[in-house]
């Protein structure tokens, strides 16, 4: 399941875990005008992790998810 929310600077996309075992922390993905931030809780540690993208390296991931293995680059457009 997920929801996305527009706020006044970003657009907020927050996926939960719905399997039925091993259930992960949810994931809310920010997207801003110069960066995706990605952040999911890690009961390990007790802190919130933090992974900030450009948004060519967010075009390259969404490019990326139907692709075989190998090694690419995106044209530009």
């Amino acid at each position: 399941m997920f929801s996305i929310e527009h706020e006044f600077d970003a657009t907020v996309v927050t996926l939960v875990d719905e399997g039925s075992t091993h259930l992960k922390e949810d994931v809310v993905i920010t997207s801003f005008e110069e960066c995706v931030t990605v952040v999911q809780y890690d009961p390990r540690t007790d802190r919130e992790m933090t992974v900030t993208l450009s948004l060519s390296q967010m075009q390259d991931l969404v490019a990326a998810v139907n692709l075989p293995e190998g090694i690419y680059r995106r044209e530009e457009s």
